[in-house]
């Protein structure tokens, strides 16, 4: 589930029509050697493809699209998401993004049965950023679920940035949904450095969870391209 955020169709019409309204969109395509979704594997470990497209506007407003392979058995290999949402300043040291994704699931039969909406909000006081993420059908089994994650970012130099998170998944209803040995909650860890490499968006990552049957340090390789128009 790639995380980002409602999209007021009476906004998007507004910009449109309003010769004010600038916009831009962005496709990105990116290779990864495990899809991890809060420390957990969403492709048996194995590497995939991503892409996704962008829309943003001066104003504030986004929406997009977000594609990626998975391997959930029994026929279920796509995942391909929608979101949109808003960002704006409220003062010159913090920003706030809030909005809606919604998570599709495809390939299989019963591959919908996966599917679910989730909204958020998020907080950044200059490189820290704090997230709360929400939903009351979680992967589609009707279960409350939210995250709480906290991140610090670091420019180390003019090519290279560090990014460390921890952050909590929680359910709610865990006589629906949990973890192993029933638990109704798990921590995961990351640390992060992006950078540059002929002209390719690089970045790589080291990730972990406390949940006892899936604890292993994991690495994480990314290359990708984005094209802006």
């Amino acid at each position: 589930m790639l995380r980002l955020s409602a999209f007021t169709n009476g906004m998007l019409f507004s910009c449109v029509f309003s010769p004010l309204c600038y916009a831009d969109v962005s496709v990105t395509s990116t290779l990864v050697s495990d899809y991890l979704f809060n420390g957990l594997s969403q492709t048996n470990d194995e590497p995939t493809l991503q892409g996704s497209v962008d829309w943003w506007n001066d104003s504030g407003w986004y929406a997009g699209s977000f594609a990626s392979g998975v391997d959930y058995g029994q026929g279920t290999d796509y995942e391909v998401d929608f979101y949109a949402g808003h960002t704006g300043n409220i003062s010159a040291s913090i920003v706030y993004d809030v909005g809606v994704a919604r998570y599709l699931y495809l390939g299989g039969d019963d591959s919908s049965a996966f599917n679910y909406t989730e909204a958020y909000v998020a907080l950044n006081y200059n490189q820290t950023r704090i997230q709360v993420w929400y939903t009351d059908d979680y992967f589609g089994v009707g279960a409350r679920h939210y995250i709480v994650a906290l991140s610090q970012g670091y420019q180390l130099n003019d090519s290279v940035y560090l990014s460390f998170q921890i952050d909590r998944s929680t359910s709610l209803d865990p006589n629906i949904y949990s973890w192993d040995t029933n638990d109704d909650d798990y921590i995961h860890l990351k640390a992060e450095a992006a950078f540059e490499l002929l002209g390719l968006a690089c970045s790589l990552g080291i990730e972990k969870t406390d949940l006892d049957y899936d604890n292993d340090v994991k690495l994480l390789a990314t290359v990708g391209y984005t094209f802006t128009f």
